[in-house]
């Protein structure tokens, strides 16, 4: 594959990711959520009372980006914050009753989202796209483990050149 066809597929990638975003964002915002703020209730629906530390690690972004989401949230009555029962300095965010009903209205502006980003599509090439966006993922997310392995595989034949 040429470069310039590489630099193309990576382009549309990022114009696809970004424009199913602001899809849904725009669904979102019809509840009252802003961008990233239904990342922060999904993940607390999965698993309730984490720190804004676990939920920055699982959200991959900076705990400061976490923090005013929470506190955000936390005024519009959807979470609350509690002292850690272990550790009086650390907190851990809860989903409140209003939050959990909400969820229902999050998954729902997902699910019309995917429904018309996959338009035209059956089910064979959702799953394959699933697949191939996965493994993307984990490309990426490995990326700093696939640079130290190449560098090992390049460090002997750069000794056998010598």
């Amino acid at each position: 594959m040429a470069k310039a066809d590489k630099s193309a597929t990576m382009s549309r990638l990022h114009s696809a990711a970004r424009l199913s975003r602001t899809a849904l964002a725009a669904r979102l915002l019809e509840y009252g959520f802003y961008a990233g703020q239904d990342q922060i209730m999904l993940a607390l629906n999965t698993e309730d009372g984490q720190t804004p530390g676990q939920l920055a690690a699982r959200l991959g972004v900076r705990p400061p980006t976490v923090t005013k989401t929470i506190n955000r949230l936390q005024v519009q009555g959807f979470l609350e914050k509690r002292a850690s029962e272990a550790d009086a300095r650390q907190a851990h965010v809860f989903l409140t009753e209003t939050g959990r009903e909400t969820i229902r209205s999050i998954e729902k502006s997902v699910r019309k989202t995917e429904k018309q980003a996959f338009r035209g599509f059956d089910k064979k090439e959702q799953k394959l796209l699933g697949k191939l966006l996965s493994r993307i993922e984990a490309n990426l997310s490995h990326a700093h483990e696939i640079e130290a392995e190449e560098e090992h595989e390049i460090e002997p034949h750069a000794e056998a050149a010598e």
